[in-house]
């Protein structure tokens, strides 16, 4: 393969802007249920981050419980309508235009990190940089909890599908796999949450 006929890198702010340009099928209005859950049975701790926070919902949800709360996302459009939120709710909550591949730019640490929808829109190439960033930001004894799309869910539509494998794989260095359970992402789209597994991951 020469380097013309490589496939082009990926445009992911692009990407996530035209979503925005619309009602993306993530912008529930909501906090997703696997994660209020997580909220309701004291799981979410110390300081937290949301990774790829889209509109803000998990980020407002925290603040709410009296954590302190960060949200970053690469879409300027996605960050700009949290801030809204955050300022209609009279919420105070922090939101940032970033890389969550270049966490390490924060320079602080998080109990928790949550990631629902933003794992799974990485290529395999992209993997590593991602999970190398939350090693900067994940405390020792704090939690990583991720939502992805698994591979029960059909294809045809959204993006790539996870197996418990690929986590085990993606995960496998400096990092403890605690729990990968069945779970779901409501979605715009349709009444049925995307089949999803919601893991729990920590670091060694």
């Amino acid at each position: 393969m020469t380097d013309d006929d490589a496939p082009a890198a990926r445009d992911l702010v692009a990407e996530f802007e035209a979503a925005y340009a619309g009602t993306p099928p993530w912008e529930i209005g909501r906090p997703q249920s696997a994660f209020a859950t997580l909220a309701a049975t004291g799981q979410l701790r110390g300081r937290v981050l949301d990774v790829g926070c889209g509109t803000g919902e998990h980020v407002l949800m925290a603040v709410g419980l009296g954590l302190d709360a960060i949200g970053i996302d690469v879409a300027p459009t996605a960050i700009r309508r949290a801030e809204a939120k955050a300022e209609q709710r009279g919420v105070a909550a922090r939101f940032i235009v970033g890389d969550a591949c270049r966490l390490q730019g924060l320079g602080e640490r998080f109990e928790t990190v949550l990631d629902c929808g933003l794992f799974h829109v990485f290529d395999d190439v992209d993997r590593p940089a991602f999970v190398d960033s939350l090693r900067a930001v994940v405390e020792p004894g704090g939690r990583y909890f991720m939502l992805c799309f698994s591979e029960h869910e059909p294809s045809g539509w959204g993006p790539r599908r996870v197996t418990q494998a690929d986590l085990h794989e993606a995960f496998s260095d400096g990092w403890e796999v605690d729990a990968i359970e069945p779970s779901g992402i409501e979605v715009t789209v349709r009444p049925e949450p995307a089949r999803s597994w919601l893991a729990s991951i920590s670091p060694r």
